[in-house]
């Protein structure tokens, strides 16, 4: 009897452990001074910020915001490394991948405790 073969995951990049997160508030400069909405799977290197409307790759602002529940107050630059463009039908979120670029130590170890605790 032959078995079908499973087609493979491809292997994950992410270097840290992520947690979903529900943002109320984000504040940034620029046009889009200020975001209100939610980001997930934050980790001490990003986030994803869903968006029908992402912004495009390269483009860096500031971001500020507070981990729920707790006193983690996140402001630092960061950069947008990937978007997905909004499409009828498609089983992925649109939106953005933000990496942040000057987070400070003790916040990324903050940040680190804090998704830990979530899994």
């Amino acid at each position: 009897m032959e078995t079908e073969e499973q087609p493979q995951k491809a292997p994950d990049r992410r270097k840290a452990l992520r947690s979903p997160i529900i943002v109320l508030k984000m504040s940034g400069e620029g046009e889009r001074e200020h975001l209100f909405g939610y980001a997930k799977n934050i980790s001490r290197s990003g986030l994803f910020i869903p968006s029908v409307n992402p912004r495009k790759p390269g483009e860096q602002f500031s971001i500020s915001f507070r981990i729920p529940n707790t006193e983690i107050q996140v402001r630092c630059r960061c950069e947008i490394v990937w978007m997905r463009e909004y499409r009828k039908k498609m089983s992925l979120e649109s939106g953005y991948g933000v990496r942040f670029l000057d987070l400070p130590e003790d916040v990324a170890e903050a940040i680190d405790r804090w998704v830990k605790q979530q899994s």
